[in-house]
């Protein structure tokens, strides 16, 4: 059986830098398995939103999950896309950075993440990154990940920043991923080796290895189960072109499949609730609970508007945007619990769109109460797991949108809008009551695709957490998740930063 010194499961946002610092920091012999192919099609490296947009159906991109029927969406089943190949989601992904609220990360350590407050992780942000902006206090000059400010600011746009100022909505002009990310108006910022070309973390910390002995990539390999001894991962098998293999690790095994697939292989190696694997037949390891619960998400919802004239194209999808609160929670103690999208597009659902020109306000559930599963469909590794995210089973998070719908009206009405304004389109000027906008919601409202919490970290001695502030597995040896299923919460913006910087603070938390 062939032997190395760490086996990572995953080649994602996490499991890329990840791999690459236990290989240069900690000179390990360690074998990354992928179940997607190598990054080779024009699609990934381009930035134009044709080609990204082009890998978000199904396809070798794209594991293109589907929710169970929810509940609070009428019965909707909801596409979930989620990256599978060389990069993970960094391959696929609309290219915003954004890191979070220091909030988040504070409120993580207070649940028991020791280690994990903004102080701490911060130094993981800046590592991995190289941003020529911003402050050196909080920005990172020579990382693999390249971050850009987008060179361009349509008409749109513009308009966007001057109503939230207008407004009293933004109240602040910094670096948004700096010190002050709520009230606080600004273009996304995005992750590109330069304005043309994507950088995944393939690109940014994959690339500089390849040809490097000590790192095995292993691409088109579904990893099937770890193996246990004795309490002790040990190694891991998979399948290649319908071939079962075993691979041995002598050090670790680390899953950073994601939120999905690292509780699904959890629980097929014997390490999960135990009823769910006595239903599976599968042979008890470790009875952890939390296994496959805690899955929460941010959900978006357009509020669309026919301009009056042809927009400039838009140079991400989402170009400008702005983190602020709904009212719904105390603002002295939460994270923002609203982010704002906003294009020069028409986006909405089909029924409400007409094909002309347009701009999109798009209010996020930032601080999403509800809380969903992952759990087995089969003890068949080939089977994707049962995901159901229960979205919008708490009322609060139905009234955080509502009022997020308002918010966006409010700025939409603007003066600086009003050459650009023509008519709304969605919902629709005539949808006005809260019953009406709540019905809204729970009609179009989707997924960001920002699964995160299904492995949550927490206290060494909390029975219902799945990883200690270490990483480590509970009940496990040798074994440990490092992706974004290990968040206790979710942080308020798009998670692909924070679980860059999770791979990253593992290498230390494994080889310091």
């Amino acid at each position: 059986m062939t032997e190395f010194d760490f086996i990572v499961v995953g080649a994602g946002a996490a499991g890329c830098v990840l791999a690459n610092r236990l290989v240069t920091m900690g000179n390990a012999r360690v074998a990354l398995l992928e179940a997607g192919p190598v990054d080779s099609i024009p699609a990934i490296h381009a930035t134009d939103i044709g080609s990204m947009t082009s890998m978000w159906g199904p396809g070798e991109q794209n594991w293109a999950f589907q929710t169970a029927p929810q509940t609070g969406m009428h019965g909707r089943r909801v596409d979930i896309a989620q990256g599978r190949g060389l990069g993970g989601g960094t391959a696929i992904n609309a290219m915003m950075y954004v890191r979070g609220n220091a909030r988040d990360f504070d409120r993580w350590a207070e649940m028991g993440a020791t280690g994990w407050s903004y102080r701490d992780v911060l130094p993981y942000f800046k590592r991995s990154e190289s941003f020529d902006g911003g402050d050196d206090a909080y920005r990172g000059r020579s990382g693999g990940l390249q971050v850009i400010d987008m060179p361009v600011t349509s008409a749109a746009s513009a308009a966007f920043l001057q109503a939230a100022r207008s407004t009293g909505l933004s109240t602040a002009a910094e670096d948004f991923n700096g010190a002050q990310q709520e009230d606080n108006a600004f273009l996304y910022q995005s992750t590109r080796a330069d304005p043309g070309s994507r950088c995944s973390t393939a690109t940014a910390f994959l690339d500089p290895l390849r040809g490097d002995p000590r790192l095995t990539v292993l691409t088109g390999s579904l990893a099937t189960r770890v193996l246990i001894e004795d309490g002790c991962a040990v190694g891991l098998e998979y399948v290649c072109n319908s071939v079962t293999t075993s691979i041995r690790a002598t050090r670790e095994v680390i899953l950073c499949a994601g939120a999905f697939l690292s509780p699904q292989l959890l629980m097929l190696s014997g390490i999960g609730p135990a009823e769910t694997l006595r239903t599976h037949g599968i042979a008890l390891v470790a009875d952890v609970p939390g296994v496959g619960q805690n899955l929460h998400d941010h959900l978006l919802l357009p509020v669309a508007y026919r301009a009056t004239a042809d927009q400039d194209p838009p140079q991400l999808l989402s170009e400008a945007g702005l983190f602020t609160y709904s009212g719904v929670f105390d603002r002295e103690t939460n994270s923002p619990d609203l982010q704002f999208f906003f294009g020069p597009i028409q986006y909405a659902d089909p029924e409400y769109v007409d094909g002309g020109p347009g701009f999109t306000l798009v209010p996020i559930l930032a601080q999403p109460r509800s809380r969903g599963s992952v759990t087995l469909a089969s003890a068949d590794p080939l089977t994707k797991p049962l995901v159901d995210p229960a979205y919008l089973s708490d009322p609060a998070d139905v009234e955080v949108l509502v009022r997020g719908v308002k918010l966006a009206r409010r700025l939409a009405q603007d003066a600086a809008f009003t050459v650009l304004r023509d008519r709304e389109l969605a919902p629709g000027a005539d949808i006005a009551s809260d019953e009406a906008l709540a019905a809204y919601v729970r009609a179009s409202a989707s997924t960001v695709w920002h699964p995160v919490g299904t492995c949550r970290m927490g206290a060494a001695d909390d029975p219902t957490a799945v990883v200690d502030p270490s990483l480590r597995v509970r009940g496990v040896t040798g074994l440990r998740v490092a992706d974004a299923s290990v968040m206790p919460m979710i942080t308020a913006g798009n998670t692909n930063a924070a679980t860059i910087m999770i791979g990253d603070k593992a290498a230390d938390l494994i080889l310091l």
